[in-house]
């Protein structure tokens, strides 16, 4: 037994249960504590997150010049959307909340649909907060962070050789 087989999540999907002794107290311990954390996931992955996963989806690309961070958020509007930079820091906060009625004969319909997200994400050393900015379109905010020019200059490229 390897120290991976402990953590259920190290396990490649469908891997076979760690074998053990049926009489060994800790291969059983082991084994229902793999199939409770199983379990748990699979019930908690089948609930309906506003954003899918119960987080907002998002990529960070480092370009030559910036750093440049997308996040989508769909279903909020520009207005229910909060963005801070501090040195090493960036924050997003939003809410989003949708009600819709409508009553026609024979019927009613109320839904509404509330969810939040709060999002931190740390940047490299260099980037220039004050000259951040930010755009939102068709539910993604996007942030470009410039990089200050000492910290472009500090970046060496490094070849690599066929061994």
């Amino acid at each position: 037994m390897q120290i991976k087989d402990l953590i259920p999540w190290a396990r490649k999907d469908h891997a076979p249960e760690p074998k053990g002794d049926e009489n060994n107290p800790i291969a059983t311990l082991q084994r229902d504590m793999n199939r409770v954390f199983e379990n748990f996931w699979s019930r908690v992955g089948d609930l309906d997150w506003p954003w899918g996963g119960g987080d907002a989806r998002s990529d960070v690309v480092e370009t030559e010049d910036a750093v440049e961070v997308s996040v989508e958020l769909p279903g909020m509007e520009m207005k229910d959307i909060e963005v801070s930079v501090t040195d090493d820091m960036l924050t997003i906060k939003g809410e989003k909340k949708v009600e819709r009625q409508e009553e026609k004969k024979g019927y009613y319909l109320s839904e509404r649909s509330y969810g939040g997200i709060y999002r931190t994400i740390p940047l490299p050393p260099g980037v220039d907060g004050e000259k951040a900015e930010a755009s939102f379109k068709n539910g993604v905010l996007t942030i470009k962070l410039p990089q200050t020019p000492e910290a472009q200059a500090k970046v060496k490229r490094i070849e690599v050789k066929h061994a």
